[in-house]
């Protein structure tokens, strides 16, 4: 995403301008959207034209349009991106007030007002611009014939390729049928990786499978990379690691994220904190209750008391559409970081955040002597 103009008032009233360069940064303006706000942007339009001899005509042209927004669309598969709202610019293809929906597009800048800029918005929008917050994970979760080739970026858990081959069973004295297959199943799930993966970017490349499927694959891909003389595999062979899962769904990308031996190696990706936060307070909720705080109206009490040391929220408290309710969480983040507490903010389309039940903050108080507990208070 490219800052192209800001421009905020000290009321927090103002706007910015953006462009988008990747699809994920379609999932970073869906968070900045909200009903109410203005978005200025290139969209193709309709037109009748009447000539005259009384016949009519239709084409498509291309206009710009400033849109009070209605109703936002994101499309997490494809990272697309439809906002349907009224008219506020009247021009000559469309009156004041029609209905209008523009498709946001890759490279092309739109400029979205609002009466209000919170905190929360403004880390989104430098989160989004920052050039080295990309995928820097990739995994390739697999078993016997089923392969999920997935990204982990910081904001969202992306699957760019899914390779399904039928492997017949051994038969008594020929194998030669399971091994063909499974040489096809290797070599797809070779070239989704070439096509889909950027070396450049990613860090560590996990490769996850139960049983030896793994450890057969690796062996076949550094094969075909020699033979092949395939230098981005031979330059890269570092990069690929090991690592057990229960089964090749793209489920267990949590289960893999959370284990000690990935945590070490993914030490300074924002993936794997994120898992580690979730998983430290899930034993602190189990090994120390009176520390571990959940309900917004319970952590709320332990930040006004300053107990608060780390907090967890997810992104989808922002996303709601009553002003109040979302002003309360903003509050809520504002409050813990004035006082020195980290926030951890958890995408809803992150391994880390996919969890239905993250639909209310969740807090660990400092270790040292503090407030009572809020559990035990009456809200």
């Amino acid at each position: 995403m490219k800052l192209l103009h800001k421009d905020i008032e000290k009321d927090n009233a103002g706007q910015v301008t953006l462009m988008p360069e990747e699809a994920e940064d379609m999932w970073h303006t869906y968070n900045l959207l909200q009903v109410g706000d203005s978005l200025r942007a290139s969209t193709i339009r309709k037109v009748q034209t009447e000539s005259t001899t009384g016949s009519v005509g239709s084409s498509r042209v291309r206009t710009t349009l400033t849109l009070c927004v209605e109703t936002i669309d994101f499309d997490s598969q494809a990272c697309q991106l439809r906002v349907k709202g009224t008219n506020l610019e009247e021009n000559q293809y469309v009156k004041m007030g029609a209905y209008h929906t523009i498709e946001l597009e890759l490279n092309r800048k739109f400029t979205l007002a609002k009466k209000s800029w919170d905190s929360i918005v403004l880390d989104r929008i430098e989160q989004a611009c920052d050039a080295t917050q990309k995928a820097d994970v990739a995994a390739v979760v697999m078993q016997e014939g089923l392969a999920n080739v997935v990204l982990v970026t910081p904001a969202m858990t992306l699957l760019r390729a899914k390779v399904e081959v039928t492997i017949p069973r051994k038969r008594r004295g020929s194998c030669t049928q399971h091994e063909k297959a499974l040489e096809r199943f290797y070599e797809a799930v070779m070239q989704a990786i070439l096509r889909h993966i950027n070396f450049d970017v990613v860090k560590c490349i996990l490769v996850a499978s139960p049983g030896f499927v793994k450890d057969q694959f690796i062996t076949y891909l550094y094969k075909e990379a020699v033979r092949q003389d395939n230098k981005i595999l031979l330059e890269n062979r570092p990069k690929f690691m090991l690592v057990h899962s229960s089964s090749g769904h793209k489920y267990s990308l949590k289960e893999i994220l959370s284990d000690p031996t990935v945590t070490s190696r993914l030490s300074d990706t924002k993936a794997a904190g994120e898992v580690k936060a979730l998983e430290d307070f899930y034993k602190m909720l189990q090994h120390e209750p009176d520390r571990a705080f959940y309900g917004v109206a319970h952590v709320e009490k332990a930040a006004d008391a300053l107990a608060i040391d780390t907090l967890l929220i997810s992104d989808k408290l922002f996303r709601h559409q009553d002003v109040p309710t979302r002003s309360r969480y903003v509050r809520l983040v504002d409050n813990v970081r004035d006082n020195g507490g980290n926030v951890r903010i958890f995408s809803s389309l992150h391994v880390s955040g996919e969890r239905n039940f993250m639909v209310s903050p969740l807090a660990c108080v400092q270790d040292k002597p503090g407030p009572p507990n809020p559990h035990t208070l009456k809200e």
